[in-house]
């Protein structure tokens, strides 16, 4: 049996330790709510380790965020021809908001996946869990 990718399971939201099983139930920008599963419904894995477990995720979306904000205003300053006065400050605070706002689902969402993939020394694939 062919191993799944990491990077497949981190772009789809897969468990870190079976690769297999889905970390959140809903869709992202869909009528159904997106919350994080207790436990991998494949392996039986605890996403949430110990209480608090995702509040480090607060620090994951922020840097994500904040890339995403100077990323948006380097665009905006691009895009409008170098205007930087005070009369085109609103179009910068009105794309650098909505941008936020709808980049917020995807930030929630990659925030965790990163925190698990990347951050979590406890959790480890295992080879075994990615069988079919």
């Amino acid at each position: 049996m062919k191993k799944t990718p990491k990077l497949y399971a981190i772009i789809k939201g897969k468990c870190p330790q079976c690769r297999r099983g889905a970390i959140f139930t809903g869709n992202m920008y869909g009528f159904n709510i997106q919350r994080t599963n207790y436990s991998c419904l494949h392996c039986a894995q605890r996403f949430e380790i110990e209480p608090g477990y995702f509040y480090a995720a607060m620090y994951v979306s922020y840097a994500m965020n904040m890339i995403e904000m100077i990323s948006m205003g380097f665009a905006t300053y691009y895009l409008s021809g170098g205007r930087l006065d005070f009369d085109s400050l609103w179009l910068y605070v009105g794309v650098i908001f909505l941008g936020s706002l709808l980049l917020s689902p995807l930030n929630y969402r990659y925030s965790r996946v990163i925190l698990l993939h990347w951050l979590s020394p406890k959790i480890k694939y295992k080879a075994e869990y990615d069988k079919a």
